[in-house]
């Protein structure tokens, strides 16, 4: 793949890693409730999750998902049911009560939800097979695969991961700390109106 060809596809990238959604507010969770090490597994994860799309994308499987209603609704589902489970969650955690979990524990589960949020959201096929249709070709290699797999999901986790430092490299880390209840009730909030958007959209007309 060319440079002509790369920076566009770079690009693009970057503007759908930068869009917010549930996986910007559960980085933000997650770095409050884990510092930025909590933060920084969360956008790795994330970004594993969106590598999985974006690799399944140009070797031509993502339109298999997006071609077969009840596969593309039954993720959907899941992406939903999780996002509630999240709510709940966190809804349900009593301030401070991370304090006795050990830190592998917190960075584990920032890595899976982090790569959960974005598996169990077939959106992000969309947005591939939108993106790579222009240079997806016959004669594109496994080198040209490989790279346009990577651009994605490296951009990604270097977005998520300066939002993870922006917040917990400053005063802000402390000021949500101190809120932590009210980010909790936000991050809830945000997670179960997506979650019923999810819903109403696939209810039958």
């Amino acid at each position: 793949m060319t440079l002509t060809n790369w920076l566009p596809l770079a690009a693009v990238c970057v503007l759908g890693a930068c869009s917010p959604g549930p996986s910007l507010a559960l980085v933000i969770n997650n770095t409050v409730k884990g510092g930025k090490k909590g933060g920084v597994n969360t956008a790795v994860g994330h970004g594993f999750g969106v590598a999985f799309y974006a690799l399944l994308t140009v070797m031509g499987l993502g339109v298999v998902i997006v071609n077969h209603p009840i596969l593309f609704a039954s993720i959907q589902y899941l992406g939903a049911a999780f996002l509630l489970y999240k709510a709940v969650v966190i809804l349900r955690s009593v301030p401070n009560q991370q304090a006795g979990e050990s830190d592998e524990k917190k960075q584990f589960e920032g890595f899976v939800g982090g790569f959960l949020v974005a598996v169990l959201n077939p959106k992000i096929v969309l947005f591939f097979l939108a993106l790579f249709s222009q240079f997806i070709r016959d004669d594109l290699t496994l080198s040209d695969q490989l790279t346009m797999t990577a651009t994605a999901s490296i951009i990604d986790i270097v977005w998520y991961v300066l939002v993870a430092m922006g917040i917990g490299g400053t005063g802000l880390l402390h000021w949500l700390q101190r809120n932590s209840r009210r980010v909790d009730c936000i991050s809830a909030v945000i997670f179960i109106a997506l979650a019923g958007a999810v819903v109403i959209r696939n209810l039958p007309v």
